[in-house]
């Protein structure tokens, strides 16, 4: 009569996923040994080498998520200036549509006069420094940093409209990837710092950055392209406050703007200039067609 030991290693991994690159050590259970005559129908012979199943794969991390976390504030009332997550350090976000996607792989535009809808979801008011008349509702294709066709929407001055049109034609046929571009809500303007926001958008009706006086996004006349990939930097400030690791422009990533790009020449042709060739602040997501 012979005994026949069968050993089973039973390994189960468990994995934690946060909006950062860290993760829990796999917790393993240790092997369990049983004796007898086993009850399976089959059994393998004893000089056989018994082959553990594969672990399932591990589950996949979530997206960051967007204005999740404020931030703590400096004197200022900006957020404070913290190192970039390792999982934004190379941002690659996919979008999100607000609007039905392009059919087609062709660039679409539309200008029109801003829906009430639209405006009402909208910064404005009558306060504002310039007419709900005088500002346009545009729709336009962009590729996403998922490599796929999106369609963004912006508010901006009328007489600016057809320019703007082109510009992100210029860009599209480029496929310069632009995280997401819609209109911004007014309680956008009260919200605690996240600093890891990346919209790509024109009117907003605001002061200037530090300033008392109206910004030309107020007025229509200023585009903001990927704001966290080409971030706002005055002495130790920077906006958005987690993309310090952009400020290194020799660290050349999808999303950013450099100097005689698609975006500044594009931007120039129409007859904008780019706040990247500033010196203080070093507005490098800021293009617009007054001075600043």
């Amino acid at each position: 009569m012979f005994r026949l030991v069968l050993a089973a290693a039973l390994t189960a991994a468990t994995l934690t996923a946060c909006t950062t690159p860290e993760q829990q050590k796999a917790a393993a259970r240790p092997p369990v040994a049983t004796t007898g005559t086993p009850t399976t129908a089959t059994t393998a012979p004893a000089s056989s080498t018994v082959v553990e199943a594969p672990s399932p794969p591990a589950p996949a991390a979530p997206p960051w998520v967007v204005g999740a976390t404020p931030l703590p504030l400096r004197p200022d009332g900006f957020g404070q200036v913290l190192p970039t997550p390792p999982v934004l350090a190379d941002r690659a976000l996919p979008t999100r549509d607000l609007l039905p996607p392009p059919t087609g792989g062709e660039y679409a535009a539309t200008v029109a006069p801003v829906p009430a809808d639209v405006l009402a979801r909208s910064t404005w008011s009558a306060a504002c420094p310039v007419g709900r008349d005088e500002l346009r509702y545009l729709t336009m294709s962009f590729w996403g940093f998922d490599g796929r066709p999106h369609t963004g929407e912006m508010i901006v001055n009328a007489s600016a409209a057809a320019g703007v049109a082109r510009v992100f034609g210029e860009l599209h046929a480029a496929r310069f990837p632009i995280e997401e571009m819609r209109v911004t809500a007014p309680a956008e303007l009260d919200l605690a710092p996240t600093g890891d926001g990346n919209n790509t958008g024109a009117f907003v009706c605001r002061k200037g950055t530090g300033l008392s006086s109206w910004s030309a996004h107020a007025y229509g006349l200023a585009v903001d392209v990927n704001p966290f990939c080409n971030p706002y930097v005055k002495g130790d400030l920077v906006l958005p406050e987690l993309a310090s690791s952009y400020v290194d422009r020799s660290w050349k990533r999808p999303g950013m703007v450099l100097a005689g790009d698609t975006a500044v020449r594009a931007f120039a042709a129409i007859g904008w200039s780019w706040g990247g060739e500033w010196t203080s602040p070093l507005d490098i997501q800021h293009f617009s067609a007054l001075d600043r």
